[in-house]
């Protein structure tokens, strides 16, 4: 797939996560001051990051949604010190197609949407029509406001995913800018969130590329602080499941997990 002047077509690589979020649930991924905002890029592109995705507001469960003005407000300088500092494509993490138009008019070059083109506020489907006007990649992720049952869980990931690609095609989005998240953490129980992980592979039913996001979330239990190496278990499987992208806050641990992994899938 494509993502900026980048083409991604085979292997594991890395989006990095960085939270311009007063309220993130890895206080440690927290930035609020420019010189953090630099530091955190150059540290997450040296130890392997191959994409930046940046985010203005919490989705953490039992998180309070902010405004899209201010939510642009959070994000919209750190586009401009990002493109004029690095030479990375770089994702903005937002269901608001305001501050989708305003983040890819200033340089972005994908839309992070965890609600898969489909905010039920965005009827007039000004999200995807955004992201076809700009020729803008996007991460198209699987979520809901109810929990499915267990006998209809991947029916229903799998009848959301189709409606957001038939979305995005007639709106013009290019299908080599597309790629499919299944939305762990998102409309789903723990048990729910461990049985996609581990058949992860059945979404490659749609043809298109993978993006995984597990990165200490509150699935593997206990403090934040110690869910790192249940993520890495996870990146493992990305690997082993031909998954491109995993989006992470720890970088240099989950690149040597993915090329540990990669060598020896040879």
């Amino acid at each position: 797939m494509k993502i900026g002047n980048k083409t991604f077509d085979s292997g594991t690589h890395i989006m990095a996560i960085v939270n311009l979020t007063p309220d993130s649930f890895f206080e440690q991924s927290r930035i609020n001051k420019e010189c953090d905002l630099l530091k955190r890029v150059g540290d997450a592109l040296r130890d392997g990051a191959e994409v930046i995705d940046i985010g203005g507001q919490s989705t953490r469960p039992g998180h309070i949604p902010v405004s899209q003005e201010d939510e642009w407000q959070r994000i919209s300088y750190a586009i401009r010190l990002i493109k004029d500092n690095f030479d990375v494509p770089l994702s903005v993490d937002t269901y608001y197609p305001y501050v989708a138009q305003h983040a890819l008019e200033n340089g972005a070059d994908m839309i992070n949407d965890i609600w898969g083109l489909q905010w039920q506020k965005d009827r007039d489907r000004s999200m995807a029509k955004i992201i076809a006007k700009y020729d803008a990649s996007v991460c198209i992720m699987q979520n809901q406001n109810r929990i499915s049952q267990e006998s209809e869980l991947w029916n229903d990931i799998f009848s959301f995913l189709q409606k957001s690609l038939e979305i995005a095609q007639e709106s013009g989005i290019s299908e080599d800018k597309i790629i499919l998240d299944g939305g762990i953490g998102f409309g789903k129980t723990k048990e729910q969130n461990f049985t996609v992980v581990n058949d992860y592979d059945k979404l490659h039913r749609f043809g298109l590329p993978l993006l995984l996001g597990t990165s200490r979330k509150s699935m593997f239990g206990g403090d934040v602080k110690d869910r790192l190496e249940p993520t890495l278990a996870t990146t493992r499987l990305a690997v082993k499941q031909g998954i491109l992208f995993v989006r992470v806050h720890d970088i240099k641990e989950n690149f040597e997990v993915i090329q540990q992994a990669e060598a020896q899938n040879k």
